[in-house]
């Protein structure tokens, strides 16, 4: 079923940004978002061998900030194929407008909230030595020329600010990993 498409999607990032929903993953439990929005939210729970091939991921990263930026990237793909595994419905990259509600598909807002969460997990569960989970962040206003994008935050113990951004690749891609600051003067032309 179609929407109105951008008034609605406005609507939504909107009222999501200002309600400060921030949410969070209990133990190895979620509430995936999906269909822009987070219009659906599907129970997730990691299984054991989720879990296990997780933390074997991230022990890879413990040497260094570097490394563990490098695993947080392969531990997202675990988590994000779990989930479209359970909703049943793999997400195309990025959004197309008009096209809201649709399960298992995701805009940024979807999927910026999932990545918290699951960073959030991570770092529960003690696998994040070098790191540790801030508030999602935007960019873009319209004004500037850009629609306004959201990202899950990690700050690392320099107090580099660091985005993680899984938007631009299908479900199971490698999350766009890079300095907070360069990931907010993006976004023109559909630059990543």
């Amino acid at each position: 079923m179609k929407t109105s498409g951008l008034g609605f999607y406005l609507s939504l990032v909107l009222f999501t940004a200002l309600s400060g929903w921030t949410g969070s993953a209990a133990a190895q439990s979620f509430r995936v978002c999906h269909g822009y929005g987070c219009y659906f939210q599907t129970p997730v729970t990691l299984t054991s061998a989720d879990r296990s091939r997780i933390a074997a991921i991230m022990a890879n990263g413990r040497k260094s900030a570097e490394a563990e930026r490098a695993a947080i990237r392969r531990a997202v793909q675990v988590f994000e194929l779990r989930s479209t595994q359970v909703i049943g419905v793999a997400d195309r990259p990025k959004m197309e407008f008009g096209e809201a509600r649709q399960k298992g598909q995701m805009d940024c807002v979807d999927e910026s909230t999932n990545t918290d969460h699951f960073l959030r997990y991570l770092q529960s569960a003690g696998l994040l030595r070098h790191h540790s989970v801030s508030s999602r962040e935007s960019r873009g206003s319209f004004i500037d020329g850009r629609y306004p994008h959201f990202a899950a935050v990690l700050r690392d113990k320099s107090g580099t600010l660091w985005a993680v951004d899984s938007w631009y690749e299908p479900a199971g891609g490698k999350p766009d990993v890079m300095r907070l600051a360069e990931w907010e003067e993006r976004g023109f032309n559909s630059q990543r």
